[in-house]
C-alpha cells in the first residue's frame, strides 16, 4: 500500500476526534491501543482498513464534521476532561459529541477558550512557536504605576526563564490589558506576583482572531470566516504532514450547561495556563 495512505497512529486518533496527539501517545505507551488485535510500537502507521481499538473498543473514522466552539468559561470551572473532577469543563458544557479544550484557563480565571472534536488542530494551535496572540483584561490589588507597565512589557523572570516582550496597556487605576504569545503555567499571575501585585480578576477576551462575545457560561460555534483565518494561521504549524482543513458545521442552538461527577485534585505541571 502507498505511503500516502498511511497515517501515524497518534495523528489518526486525533483526526477521528478521540483525543489529542499528546494523549494518544500516552495511551499507546500504556499499551491500551491495538491495531488489528496487536499492541503497536510508538510511531506505527495505520490505514483506513486497519482496526484500531482503545481499551478493546473500536475507534472508527467520524461520519460528522468536526465542531469548533468558543466558550466563555466561568470562574471555578476546570479545563480538564477528567471525569473525577466535579467542576470539569466537559460536564459543564454537556455537549452531545466528544470534545476537549484547546489549551487551558486556570480555575480562578474566566473568559474565552476553544473546544473541539478535532484533536489534530489542538497541537497546531498550542505550539508556542506559532506566536498566536491571547489577550487578557487583568485587575490587580494595588495602584498600577508606569514602572509596573514597563516591566511587564519587557519580560519577567519566572519558571527558570524570562517571559517574552509583550503588549501591555493600562486601562484604569487597577486594571490593564496584556497580549501574550506564550503560555507558561499561571503566567500572568506569576508575573504580577514577581512585581509585588496580586491578581484580583483575570479574563481572557481574545484568542488569535476570535474575540469574546458571549455571556459567561455560554458558547457558540466559530464562524466560517473565523475558521478560515485560523486555518490559514495554523497551516504552517504542521510539520511534514499537510495541515487539516477546518470546516464549520451547520448552526445549531446553544446547549444548556450543567455540572456533574466527584472531585479530585489535578496534577501540578507546566502546561498552557494563564
Amino acid at each position: 500500500m502507498e505511503n500516502s495512505k498511511l497515517t501515524r497512529l497518534n495523528k489518526y486518533l486525533s483526526q477521528v476526534g478521540y483525543c489529542s496527539r499528546r494523549e494518544a501517545d500516552k495511551l499507546i505507551d500504556q499499551g491500551r491501543v491495538t491495531i488489528n488485535g496487536k499492541v503497536p510500537e510508538m510511531g506505527t502507521k495505520v490505514t483506513s482498513d486497519d482496526v484500531v481499538c482503545v481499551d478493546g473498543e473500536r475507534i472508527n473514522q467520524p461520519k460528522e464534521k468536526h465542531v469548533y466552539l468558543a466558550f466563555n468559561k466561568p470562574v471555578g470551572i476546570v479545563c480538564t476532561t477528567a471525569q473525577n473532577e466535579k467542576d470539569n469543563i466537559i460536564d459543564y458544557i454537556n455537549y452531545p459529541k466528544r470534545i476537549f479544550p484547546i489549551g487551558r484557563l486556570d480555575k480562578p480565571s474566566e473568559g474565552l477558550i476553544f473546544l473541539t472534536s478535532d484533536g489534530d488542530i489542538v497541537n497546531k494551535i498550542l505550539r508556542a512557536r506559532n506566536n498566536h496572540e491571547k489577550e487578557y483584561v487583568v485587575k490587580v490589588n494595588k495602584l498600577i504605576n508606569p514602572q509596573f507597565i514597563k516591566r511587564m512589557r519587557n519580560g519577567i523572570p519566572i519558571l527558570d526563564t524570562v517571559t517574552r516582550k509583550c503588549e501591555v496597556e493600562q486601562i484604569s487605576k487597577y486594571t490593564f490589558k496584556i497580549v501574550l504569545t506564550q503560555g507558561l503555567n499561571r503566567q500572568i499571575r506569576r508575573m504580577c506576583e514577581y512585581l509585588g501585585y496580586e491578581v484580583v480578576t483575570l479574563k481572557r477576551i481574545r484568542i488569535m482572531n476570535v474575540s469574546l462575545d458571549v455571556p459567561v457560561g455560554k458558547w457558540r460555534y466559530l464562524t466560517e470566516e473565523e475558521l478560515k483565518v485560523i486555518n490559514t494561521d495554523v497551516v504552517d504549524s504542521s510539520k511534514t504532514e499537510e495541515a487539516s482543513i477546518i470546516e464549520t458545521p451547520k448552526p445549531k442552538h446553544q446547549n444548556t450547561a450543567r455540572k456533574g461527577s466527584p472531585r479530585s485534585k489535578s496534577k501540578k505541571r507546566k502546561d498552557r495556563r494563564n
